[in-house]
């Protein structure tokens, strides 16, 4: 494995995300989250087309052993993504990246409750440490008897913990899939099937957009195409505790972007609560880490030699 190139990728497939994000809260004003949704999902298929060529994998990459287990997984993935557009068009973009790291978070708790996975104390902890920094986040935005932008920024407070569940049980769904699916496979399929989900949405205001927003949208796509692919490529170059700590760099870039082009001042809640989970999350990868570490030597010494 080449680990500086696998978190070279992953720093690159962080920008390109974080880059996508901002575009989708530039345009949310006029483009409503589905019609977002679609474009984010179908541009990005001719990039994961090309991509699969390249690689000599078209063929593989086009062909589902189980095609309904590829749509379940598609309507959480498309759920998780509408929810988070529209908190975006509600939110900061700093905040609204720091929300959704209560993902990684309750994926432990959905691992444990639907996978039967051991969740020792020492994680568990962590993870509610990692929820309380969310809360910490979020609390200064639960003002019901606000303003109606206070309120507005309530419900974007809402949608995006929602859409971070959601993108929590979608994982979860991956992670039975990889069982059987190639990552290829799982990459393609979702793209298709959240760009006929989206299609479903045409009845609640579609919009025909100018010239320029209708640029920024296929670039959406294009965007979210490549950094799938970039993140796909840095999980084969080096471990996932070597590169998942790097997701963390979002919450930089979406800070510089939120300040330079929208205007957007971090808030000490934002900045205190975002510390508190990445903390936690790092901590936790570090310890499952270590735990593979020791499970590796444990397997090494019951080898027999010779």
């Amino acid at each position: 494995m080449s680990t500086g190139r696998g978190i070279m990728l992953k720093l690159l497939s962080v920008v390109v995300f974080t880059i996508m994000a901002a575009l989708v809260k530039a345009t949310a004003d006029t483009v409503p989250p589905g019609q977002q949704v679609f474009f984010r999902s179908f541009f990005a298929i001719p990039v994961i087309l090309v991509w699969l060529a390249l690689r000599r994998e078209l063929h593989k990459g086009l062909r589902a052993r189980d095609p309904i287990k590829h749509v379940y997984r598609g309507v959480l993935g498309t759920a998780a993504m509408a929810l988070g557009f529209a908190a975006l068009g509600f939110l900061p973009l700093p905040e609204a990246t720091a929300i959704g790291y209560a993902a990684p978070l309750l994926v432990v708790i959905f691992a444990a409750m639907f996978l039967g996975e051991d969740v020792r104390a020492f994680r568990l902890i962590l993870v509610l440490v990692g929820l309380a920094g969310v809360i910490i986040v979020l609390t200064p935005r639960f003002n019901l008897t606000g303003d109606q932008v206070s309120l507005a920024q309530t419900l974007g407070a809402v949608l995006a913990l929602s859409g971070a569940a959601c993108t929590a049980l979608a994982q979860i769904f991956i992670r039975k899939l990889v069982m059987e699916e190639r990552t290829a496979v799982i990459v393609f399929w979702f793209s298709a099937t959240s760009s006929v989900l989206a299609l479903a949405t045409i009845p609640f205001g579609w919009v025909w957009p100018s010239a320029p927003v209708l640029a920024l949208l296929v670039l959406i796509g294009l965007l979210g195409g490549l950094g799938q692919i970039l993140l796909t490529s840095a999980y084969r170059f080096a471990p996932a505790s070597v590169v998942a700590p790097f997701e963390y760099a979002s919450i930089l870039l979406a800070l510089a972007i939120g300040y330079a082009v929208f205007g957007d001042m971090p808030t000490p809640a934002m900045l205190g609560g975002s510390a508190i989970v990445i903390a936690a999350g790092i901590a936790i990868i570090w310890r499952e880490r270590q735990l593979g570490i020791e499970r590796s030597r444990q397997r090494k010494a019951m080898t027999p030699q010779g």
